[in-house]
This record gives structure tokens, C-alpha cells and sequence, in this order.
């Protein structure tokens, strides 16, 4: 039990899956959490060093239960990544109470509650969290009031962790990704609305899961040992030009 354990939510596809493969390549164990158990369970065969738990991370009792069972399994947790999110765009007079709760407890509810689970585990590893928010949550855009407010308060939280939890060794980051190139937003994503984020961003391109999973890693890793409440926009240029395209707001 003295390899280092990654704990990553969201891990059975996007930015979570590619996150937890760089962590296996970097001779780290890595316990996936997901609830979608057909995608986790497809996501972590043939990945050794990697096991599958199944949980939904915003209810309290089944995320108490989840440490329980990753502590009995791997003795240890030396980084949490609170991946796990959902994106629902809208706009502000169509986003029922409903659906904004439904973003507020996975996109937010779940980075407390791992978080603070976790934490007497990362106070004995002397460990680090990284949060993942959205330049969505720098900057205000269309169609994203849920989604956007629940990144903005992931950011402050991640503030709020590295202020408290310093004294005891943990690091605590951010990293915001800018366009993605998933399978979702490429499916989703109309010519005109690819063309403009092009234009926009000074990279002229969407990211991959890959670039945003080793800026995660990095965060993670012993050579950011000296970075803590940092937010760390990983979106070729995206938000230092701004958001809000009007292809968008077709």
C-alpha cells in the first residue's frame, strides 16, 4: 500500500477516463467512481491499476460509503479529482427549479461532499484536490446560468480548501477547461458553432481530453508542490478573449 492513489469522479468517459489513464502511465493506482455502470464498467476493463467503484457523489451517505470502501481497498488516498459533472444549457426563463438543483448537486453538492470525506485521508497523504470547473465559471456566457454559477462557486470552493486545508499539507486547484473536442460536443456542436469557437480562441481549435487530463496530473504531482489555490484556465487563450458567441444564441 505505498502506491500513491488517485481518486477520480466522472471516470468512465471524457476528461475523467483520459485523466485516469495518465494516471496509470504514471505508475499511480486510480480508484474510477461513476454512476453510469455499463460506461464504468466497459471504461475500466483491461486498465490495470484501476478499479471501479459505483456512486452517485451527491448524496452524502452513498459518497461516506464510497471512502469507506476505497480506504479498505487501497489504505490510502493521496489525490482527489472531483470531475463528475453535468451540462445543462438553457436559457434563464426555461431552467426549471428542478433542473437547477440537478446541476447544483452533481456540478457542486459533489465537490463538497468528496472533498470533505476525503479529507482525513489526504491529511495523512498530505495530498491534493483538483476541482474541475469551466471558463464558464470566469466568465459569463449564453445559455449557461446553472451550469455557469455552479462552476463560479466550484472555483471559490477550491479557494476556500486551500485556505483552510494548507496548514495540514493539501493542496487544493482548479483547472478550467475551454471547448472540448468530445464525442458529446461534436455531435451537438453545429458547423457554425465549431467555426466560431475557431475563431475565437487564439489556438484556433478545441482542446482534447488528454491536454486538460495532464495539466490535472500535473496539479497532482510532486511538481506542483508549491501550487495551491490556483485556477488554471486550460483553453487554448479562450477565456482571456472573452465568451458569448453569437452562434450560440441560435
Amino acid at each position: 500500500m505505498t502506491q500513491k492513489l488517485a481518486l477520480v469522479t466522472g471516470a468512465a468517459r471524457g476528461i475523467g477516463l483520459a485523466t485516469t489513464k495518465l494516471f496509470l502511465q504514471e505508475g499511480w493506482q486510480v480508484a474510477m467512481i461513476d454512476r453510469d455502470v455499463p460506461a464504468l464498467e466497459e471504461a475500466s476493463m483491461g486498465l490495470d491499476g484501476a478499479k471501479a467503484f459505483v456512486c452517485d457523489v451527491s448524496q452524502p451517505e452513498a459518497v461516506d460509503q464510497l471512502i469507506t470502501d476505497v480506504m479498505a481497498t487501497f489504505g490510502r488516498i493521496d489525490a482527489l479529482v472531483n470531475n463528475a459533472g453535468v451540462a445543462d444549457f438553457g436559457p434563464i426563463e426555461d431552467t426549471s427549479f428542478a433542473r437547477w438543483r440537478t446541476v447544483m448537486e452533481t456540478n457542486l453538492d459533489s465537490v463538497f461532499l468528496m472533498s470533505q470525506a476525503a479529507t482525513p485521508a489526504l491529511k495523512a497523504s498530505r495530498g491534493a484536490i483538483v476541482n474541475i470547473a469551466s471558463i464558464s465559471g470566469l466568465r459569463a456566457s449564453t445559455l449557461r446560468v446553472a451550469y455557469g454559477t455552479s462552476k463560479a462557486a466550484v472555483i471559490h470552493l477550491t479557494k476556500q480548501q486551500a485556505a483552510e486545508l494548507g496548514e495540514y499539507g493539501i493542496r487544493a486547484n482548479c483547472v478550467c477547461p475551454g471547448p472540448v473536442r468530445t464525442k458529446l460536443a461534436m455531435a451537438v456542436h453545429t458547423p457554425e458553432i465549431i467555426a466560431a469557437y475557431h475563431d475565437a480562441i487564439p489556438l484556433n481549435r478545441y482542446g482534447s481530453e488528454g491536454e486538460i487530463g495532464e495539466v490535472i496530473v500535473f496539479l497532482c504531482s510532486a511538481k506542483a508542490s508549491y501550487v495551491t489555490g490556483q485556477v488554471i484556465s486550460s483553453d487554448g487563450g479562450f477565456e482571456s478573449t472573452g465568451v458569448g458567441l453569437p452562434a450560440l444564441r441560435a
